[in-house]
């Protein structure tokens, strides 16, 4: 048995004039974007840093794809919205694992170096706001804190004044013939989403006739799961800070896991679980 395999002749070597991978990809960029502050730099940092950029290239592509998929509820395509919704499922499951690496990230070895992050902090990620904004979320408050970033608030004033996903899923579902309450549909997007009851009526005779709406059924469906996904994603965060540094305040001044706590009871969609307890409910 060969000890190497044979370079085949078609394989390119001349990078002169053909685009490589290192180029196409801006390697040299990407690999040289990681500047540990600690001094001296501490070995477990790089972790650290890595762990949150490549999160923030996760959000970047769930941002690309929510936004693919509130143009296509727009346009009554269905089919590639519910496609998009999928693939943002495998993305949350990527970023949900991801915390698994830093978990390995000790108390003692990230106090070697956390002193030195100063006021940073995950909660000052402008595009996990940006996808809490496009999943219904929106917090005006938030704009100010990116008044030093032009182009991170430019991004949030857009998802705010922008109809959510779940906004143009109930003008979807109104142009399908459903009974989506008006006012509703005439509401104010620039405001957080408030809990309906009268919309849950609507989405029980989806439910209870998933036969003649199995489309619209199923994206209900992919909803839930988005939002049980996030949910799972926030839980996970919160145990790794706590097993990394306890109930110590946050870099960025938040009360630290507490905070975090507090952002689980937080929903993107009520309805779509209020439903389940009037489905089989006698009328």
């Amino acid at each position: 048995m060969p000890a190497q395999r044979p370079l085949e002749d078609g394989i390119v070597r001349d990078f002169k004039v053909n685009l490589s991978y290192g180029e196409y990809l801006h390697l040299d960029e990407i690999l040289e974007a990681q500047h540990p502050v600690s001094r001296p730099a501490h070995h477990d940092e790089l972790l650290f840093i890595l762990q949150h950029q490549t999160s923030e290239l996760w959000l970047k592509l769930v941002i690309h794809e929510l936004r693919a998929v509130q143009q296509y509820l727009a346009k009554d395509e269905l089919r590639p919205a519910l496609k998009g919704l999928a693939r943002v499922k495998h993305i949350q499951r990527t970023l949900t694992e991801q915390w698994s690496v830093l978990a390995t990230l000790t108390p003692t070895e990230y106090a070697e170096f956390r002193s030195f992050l100063g006021t940073s902090s995950g909660f000052q990620s402008y595009q996990y706001r940006a996808i809490e904004f496009l999943l219904g979320n929106k917090d005006r408050r938030m704009l100010t804190i990116f008044d030093e970033q032009p182009a991170a608030r430019a991004l949030l004033e857009d998802a705010l004044a922008t109809p959510s996903v779940y906004d143009e899923f109930l003008h979807f579902l109104a142009r399908r013939g459903h009974d989506v309450p008006v006012e509703i549909l005439q509401r104010d997007v620039t405001e957080p989403w408030d809990y309906r009851s009268d919309l849950v009526a609507v989405f029980r005779r989806i439910y209870e006739n998933a036969d003649q709406n199995w489309d619209v059924y199923e994206a209900c469906e992919e909803l839930v799961d988005l939002e049980e996904n996030f949910q799972l994603w926030r839980f996970r965060h919160l145990k790794t800070v706590e097993r990394t540094i306890g109930v110590k305040r946050g870099t960025g001044g938040s009360s630290g896991v507490s905070f975090l706590k507090a952002a689980l009871d937080l929903t993107f969609f009520p309805e779509l679980y209020a439903v389940r307890t009037e489905i089989g409910v006698p009328r």
